[in-house]
């Protein structure tokens, strides 16, 4: 007979699946040291496809002086962030800035854009996150939109960063998903309350994390489904993203 613990832990792996940095797709092209999360350009794996709107987690590092020059997007939210260094866009809206730790820029690649990216710096490496969010309608208005955040903001809280009503200076986003970033010391423990009906993707920038009672390292990400209630306890200092999706 099948115990009552063997049972929850059975539905507790249905509902929560998790996704180790090491199983993510991997290219290491000299200049860029990137990893996709969800199958992506020459990476393709029909199990990690993404998880409802959300398409593309890719952590990218880039060498010093290097990026990726001008290439077009459409009908994708785009949303950068940045976790080391500084990243230079330029777009054909007539936006340019540096990206650095602390900012979130959100694009709407819409009837379509072209930008590029590149490592600000001649000499340190830059380290960041790009996600992708399919929008509700295709042929949006391209837009462009970028805001800062301090770390006492994202200090042992879920602070969002990007929502559909731009609510709380969060960027605004064409999709029914809230965004948040937490900061946590180590022992630091934070709860999320997942309303009903939705997905949740818990991705770890740094550090380590008892996230319902698995372990997560940096680079780990996880997905939940038919889950009220998330905790996430940090072993050490750490960094957490999470999405809430509809």
């Amino acid at each position: 007979m099948i115990s009552p613990e063997t049972k929850r832990r059975e539905k507790e792996h249905i509902m929560i699946s998790v996704r180790k940095s090491s199983e993510r797709g991997h290219f290491d092209h000299g200049w860029l040291n990137t990893y996709h999360t969800f199958s992506f350009a020459g990476y393709y794996d029909e199990k990690h496809m993404g998880l409802g709107a959300l398409r593309v987690i890719n952590e990218d590092r880039v060498q010093p002086a290097r990026g990726f020059p001008t290439h077009p997007h459409r009908d994708m939210e785009i949303i950068t962030y940045v976790i080391e260094g500084a990243l230079e866009h330029k777009d054909n809206m007539g936006n340019g800035s540096v990206i650095r730790p602390g900012d979130v820029q959100r694009m709407t690649a819409g009837t379509g854009i072209t930008h590029s990216e590149y490592n600000n710096s001649a000499t340190e490496l830059v380290h960041f996150f790009q996600i992708w969010i399919i929008p509700e309608t295709n042929g949006l208005t391209p837009g462009y939109e970028q805001t800062s955040f301090s770390s006492e903001e994202k200090q042992g809280v879920f602070r969002l960063i990007a929502s559909r009503d731009g609510r709380d200076r969060s960027v605004t986003i064409h999709r029914d998903v809230n965004f948040y970033a937490a900061l946590l010391d180590a022992d630091q423990e934070i709860i999320y309350n997942v309303p009903p009906e939705r997905r949740v993707w818990v991705q770890v920038v740094c550090g380590k994390v008892l996230f319902n009672d698995y372990l997560l390292e940096a680079g780990d990400g996880a997905a939940v489904s038919d889950e009220e209630l998330l905790s996430i306890s940090a072993e050490e200092a750490a960094e957490i993203l999470l999405f809430d999706l509809d």
